[in-house]
């Protein structure tokens, strides 16, 4: 059954739509844009986290990635970084010797994404100044103070593995994770540095001056050597001298001095002419 409203009813409703709707629809807008400028929606990037407060108290709840909502005016939120960042701090310390050293340190590090909430309400945004750097320069001190600074030269991988270790277990109270840790500049004070450049050239030195002594010796030793080689064969050759020797060598000097005679007297002598024993050749 259809009942027909009366058409003053409906001429009077469209009165009313026609009177009051764009008032409405303004209104809306209004409140879209008030709504909007208010700011309700978050967008956490990748490699973040949000923190909450809640009329500057901080709230338990970790915002994640990705778009959220907010009570405007009541909340806030507070982005924090969890990527890995680095850290550079310059740190000066004394060996156990009592030798200066400086260097540059090198820190990568994140800090734990469901503990921002803890970061930023115990440490601050600036927690680096703050708590990093302190952290590494007292570290480095304690441990290069363990070490002499040749053992600093020598073993310094060793030196860089004690740091890093002791550098998780100070930062780690903090939720703060080490995820590498490098010395990219080290060195010690200029007084230190010209002594071991002058031990180093006294070795270089020494090292010649002992080898050339080693040459002079392994020559002498030769000269040696040769010389009693060259003497055990003359007394060699003195031995095996005997007088069918020396019988053979005289007929072998006459035999020589017949060829070369061309059968004629010298026409000028001076002193005795040579004698030929003709019955030594018997």
């Amino acid at each position: 059954m259809v009942t027909n409203l009366p058409q003053d009813k409906i001429g009077g409703a469209r009165s009313f739509l026609t009177r009051f709707l764009p008032r409405i629809i303004l209104a809306v807008i209004a409140l879209i844009i008030f709504f909007l400028f208010l700011n309700p929606f978050v967008i956490i990037g990748a490699g973040e986290r949000g923190v909450v407060l809640n009329f500057g108290a901080v709230s338990p709840a970790v915002l994640g990635e990705g778009l959220h909502m907010r009570i405007p005016i009541m909340q806030k939120i507070i982005k924090m970084d969890v990527k890995v960042q680095k850290s550079q701090t310059d740190a000066e310390a004394a060996s156990k010797d009592l030798q200066e050293t400086f260097s540059t340190i090198a820190l990568n590090f994140h800090i734990l994404p469901e503990k921002v909430n803890w970061i930023y309400q115990k440490l601050g945004a600036d927690f680096k100044e703050r708590i990093i750097d302190p952290a590494v320069q007292e570290v480095v001190k304690a441990v290069t103070a363990k070490y002499t600074a040749v053992e600093v030269i020598t073993q310094r991988e060793k030196v860089r593995s004690e740091i890093r270790e002791l550098l998780k277990q100070r930062l780690m109270v903090y939720n703060i994770i080490v995820d590498d840790f490098s010395i990219v500049n080290f060195k010690f004070s200029n007084q230190f540095t010209q002594a071991i450049e002058s031990k180093q050239t006294a070795e270089q030195l020494a090292l010649k001056a002992q080898r050339d002594l080693d040459r002079i010796k392994i020559e002498a030793e030769q000269k040696i050597a040769q010389a009693k080689a060259e003497a055990e064969a003359l007394r060699l050759q003195k031995e095996n001298v005997s007088a069918q020797l020396v019988k053979l060598r005289q007929i072998e000097a006459s035999l020589k001095a017949i060829e070369k005679w061309d059968g004629h007297m010298p026409k000028v002598t001076s002193g005795a002419v040579p004698f030929i024993d003709v019955k030594s050749l018997d």
